[in-house]
């Protein structure tokens, strides 16, 4: 495999080569996988036991209807048929959503699930991205989301949580907020794909609302929670006429029969499928605290089944990544090809404590050279909070400190102790404009002035709306030339300030990077081609396993 691994990434469309590449190249034996997030703890060796003693049906006969396994899933999670469509993985559904739902705009934080930036691009669609900040732990706050937001004019918002990849959590009345706050949008999207192994509070996911509000869809992962990304299934919630929508365009047969028999097994085994959630969450503890203790390693909190962390300085990711492959046959997923990401990012799933212990020792071996701990690296960075990977990404951010307008030159600079200081010249504040009313009825109001924090909303109750700023007006302001000081004998004057222009079309507001601006294009042209153990131990409300 030494020879053959930079080919193997290479040569594949998505970020790494499959388990299936892997294992051919290596006679057989696969690597300690660490790249896909998956459960290691279920199905249980009884279940594929199971599955095995029926392989000779599951893949002559066709499955049922997609009616049929939808209504069986629906049972266990005490969710509407009617508000559900099943779909052969999440990126089926994904794709459905960006073809029948975002028209012309849609928003997301960066980095995130990958899909969520590439397929609308590749229709066409204007990809107004928001960056989390390396400075503030890739942190999403909702508030500046929600004025980016309505300075870009997004038609559809999207938010992942916990996000992928670097597990970062939002609490479930903060969400809620968030949907009531964007009532107005086509569409806001909650992808929950990862939601199952939280444990930051007992019932975060928000089906029961989204099935309430006109333009809200939760998506939800199956193959990632039950450990079984190859049968493909997922589904999504939301009010019938979203969900109908959905579930009309996709094909009678998209479920298969190993989905299907895998649905109908779940009734008997939901206690075990708590357990294995437990687990995980047990081992993501342990696991950071291992990782945190590598010098010069940083460990970001996550809420996933996975861990983000940034290797130390000098260290670069491909290098880590191939020899961690070829010399200790571990996989882990190095996301240079991330959006709002780099290469000196990797992301490690969660797995048990001695697959821990090997991934752990050959780290140690690969970035010190050394299998015993403490040994020197060289300190942590102090430059630039945000790193992407992607050289169009970080000039635009160094040139424009993230505001979409160019910096200007240091007051300082030149300006002996006791000078005149040059005055800076303010930015024209746009006037404020009403904001565009809801689709449908909603659910609460926007307020126009800033409250606190409401408590979570009830299935059925009113929630009060989060502070939604103003959207930037349309006028351009011509810059106005600053006051120049008088000279000052045997004194260099210092440089002026440069004019400070509004936002111009094209250059998102507050850090924001477009598609276009990520991959070099105009933009105008098409991109190529809640939860209690139920009947058998089996969480309700849309599966959402307790914390433990």
């Amino acid at each position: 495999m030494a020879d053959n691994v930079t080919s193997l990434f290479r040569s594949t469309a998505a970020h790494s080569p499959s388990m299936a590449a892997l294992t051919r190249e290596s006679d057989g034996a696969g690597p300690v996988d660490f790249c896909i997030p998956c459960n290691p703890y279920f199905p249980t060796p009884a279940m594929f036991e199971e599955m095995a003693a029926r392989l000779r049906d599951i893949i002559t006969y066709y499955p049922s209807s997609a009616d049929t396994i939808t209504a069986e899933l629906c049972g266990l999670l005490q969710l509407p048929p009617q508000c559900v469509a099943m779909g052969n993985g999440s990126t089926e559904l994904i794709t459905w959503i960006d073809h029948l739902l975002v028209r012309e705009s849609l928003a997301v934080p960066v980095p995130t699930f990958g899909r969520w930036t590439d397929q609308p691009m590749e229709t066409g669609k204007r990809v107004d991205m928001f960056p989390l900040q390396e400075s503030g732990g890739f942190a999403l706050d909702l508030a500046q989301y929600a004025e980016f937001i309505r300075a870009r004019g997004t038609r559809v918002a999207v938010i992942c949580n916990p996000n992928n990849p670097d597990g970062g959590f939002l609490h479930k009345h903060a969400v809620v907020q968030f949907m009531d706050a964007m009532a107005d949008l086509d569409l806001v999207v909650v992808d929950e794909s990862f939601l199952e192994f939280a444990d930051a509070e007992n019932e975060p996911s928000v089906v029961q609302e989204a099935m309430l509000r006109p333009n809200v869809i939760v998506l939800r992962s199956l193959g990632k929670n039950f450990g079984l990304h190859g049968i493909r299934f997922g589904y999504l919630v939301a009010n019938p006429a979203l969900a109908g929508r959905v579930r009309s365009m996709l094909p009678k047969w998209n479920l298969n029969s190993f989905a299907e028999h895998v649905v109908f097994m779940l009734k008997e085994h939901g206690a075990e499928y708590a357990q294995s959630l437990h687990q995980v969450r047990r081992d993501r503890m342990d696991m950071s605290g291992q990782l945190s203790a590598l010098p010069g390693l940083t460990v970001y909190p996550s809420q996933g089944n996975f861990l983000f962390v940034r290797l130390p300085v000098g260290a670069e990711g491909t290098v880590v990544r191939d020899r961690m492959l070829t010399e200790h046959r571990i996989l882990v997923r190095e996301c240079g090809n991330k959006i709002g990401s780099s290469s000196r990012f990797l992301r490690l799933v969660v797995r048990p404590q001695v697959d821990v212990r090997r991934l752990v020792t050959g780290l140690e071996q690969v970035l010190y050279g050394t299998a015993r701990r403490g040994a020197a690296v060289p300190g942590p960075a102090t430059g630039t909070g945000y790193s992407s990977g992607t050289a169009a990404v970080d000039r635009l951010v160094s040139q424009t400190n993230g505001a979409g307008v160019p910096m200007p030159p240091p007051a300082s600079a030149g300006v002996p102790a006791g000078a005149p200081a040059v005055p800076q010249q303010p930015v024209p504040q746009p006037l404020p404009q009403p904001l565009p009313q809801p689709l449908a009825p909603a659910a609460a109001t926007v307020p126009a002035a800033p409250v606190a924090p409401a408590a979570p909303m009830g299935p059925m109750g009113p929630v009060a709306a989060m502070p939604v700023p103003m959207p930037a007006a349309a006028a351009v302001v011509p810059p106005v030339a600053a006051p120049v000081a008088a000279p000052v004998p045997g004194v260099a004057p210092a440089p002026l300030p440069q004019p400070t222009w509004p936002t111009p079309p094209g250059v998102p507001a507050r850090g924001g990077l477009t598609a276009a601006q990520v991959r070099g294009t105009d933009g105008l042209s098409a991109a190529p081609a809640p939860g209690r153990p139920g009947p058998q131990g089996w969480p309700y409300a849309a599966g959402m396993g307790r914390a433990g």
